[in-house]
């Protein structure tokens, strides 16, 4: 038996697929609905006549339909098992590469958060973007022993959360990635408004005997989306701060030490600066700062912007008398290298 052409390979699977589900034989009528070849039945029925020569449909009684010989089920199988494979290495291919970029952006911000206090002389601190609506990128799920499931969940900013979802008794390979492709159909692009009671039920019941296995993997995505909407924050530069004599009361540089050391007061600069009317660069001199520990302090802050929307904040925290046009020199050359950077074409 030969290498099959595209379309023959299709009406073979339409058959197969039909005879599966209902149990009848398949008539040309039924694969005319059923594929997406746009072939008359008569057309098709000349196919059908070559698959059945080549041995791989037969017709159980005189004027029936076709059903799939055991050469046909190989074929369809093997075909099945060809595209789950290319399936698996597409997402592992995916997930390496936005591991490498994850890694690249994090190293990256660190590493601004310290050339701008080197370049200063001042304390910094940068953000990593956020989205305003966290969205589920995609999922892989591995069998990594008898007990445990992997779930490897990636979410929009390239957010990547591992979870173990433990099993009552292991899932062979096919059933895990069946799992796999049934999960991504439902929740790549998902925000988690968009997980709904009907969403959940749907996919249970096509999980069929899975439905358990399913919701516990479900409640670690849920889990995913909403850790990734905690802000990453790199500082840097802390104690150049203690160089300047006018901050030097052990109060308040003590403070500000813990503002930089718990980020809490840090996330609270960045929220006044996300939700700034100005989009622009925002100065900070004294009272004016958005938070009590930086009173005695100027803050400069700006926003970057990535294209999908998502916006970080980048800051500097020093004297009174800092030199306020090299910082805002600074902070412009920099948020027009970062939108270089994040928004350029890959």
């Amino acid at each position: 038996m030969g290498q099959l052409s595209e379309r023959k390979m299709k009406i073979l699977q339409a058959i197969v697929a039909n005879y599966l589900e209902t149990g009848e034989p398949v008539g040309s009528r039924t694969i005319s609905k059923y594929t997406d070849l746009n072939l008359s039945s008569a057309t098709i029925r000349n196919e059908m006549a070559d698959l059945e020569e080549s041995g791989y449909i037969e017709q159980p009684h005189t004027s029936a339909g076709r059903i799939p010989t055991d050469a046909g089920y190989r074929v369809y199988v093997d075909q099945l098992m060809l595209e789950r494979d290319n399936e698996v290495e597409e997402m592992r291919q995916e997930r390496e590469g936005l591991l490498e970029r994850v890694d690249r952006m994090e190293v990256m911000l660190k590493q601004v958060a310290k050339v701008l206090a080197y370049n200063t002389n001042y304390a910094t601190m940068i953000t990593a973007p956020q989205y305003q609506e966290i969205r589920v990128k995609f999922l892989q799920l591995t069998m990594v022993d008898e007990s445990h499931i992997l779930a490897v969940i990636v979410v929009e900013g390239n957010v990547i959360r591992n979870q173990l979802i433990p099993v009552e008794e292991p899932l062979a390979n096919d059933e895990v990635l069946k799992l796999s492709i049934l999960m991504n159909s439902f929740l790549q692009g998902a925000a988690l408004r968009d997980i709904n009671l009907e969403m959940i039920q749907t996919m249970k019941q096509q999980a069929g005997i899975y439905a358990e296995v399913l919701d516990r993997i479900l409640n670690s995505v849920v889990e995913a989306v909403r850790s990734a909407d905690e802000r990453q924050i790199y500082t840097s530069g802390t104690t150049n701060i203690l160089k300047y004599p006018e901050i030097g009361d052990i109060e308040k540089t003590t403070g500000l030490l813990e503002a930089f050391e718990e980020k809490k007061i840090l996330n609270q600069l960045a929220d006044e600066t996300l939700n700034h009317e100005d989009k622009g660069i925002q100065v900070y001199i004294g009272d004016e700062a958005p938070v009590q520990n930086m009173k005695d302090l100027s803050v400069v802050t700006a926003t970057y912007e990535l294209q999908e929307g998502a916006k970080g904040t980048i800051g500097i925290i020093g004297p009174k008398r800092m030199d306020y046009k090299k910082v805002v020199k600074t902070l412009k050359e920099l948020t027009v290298e970062l939108d270089e950077i994040f928004n350029k074409k890959e």
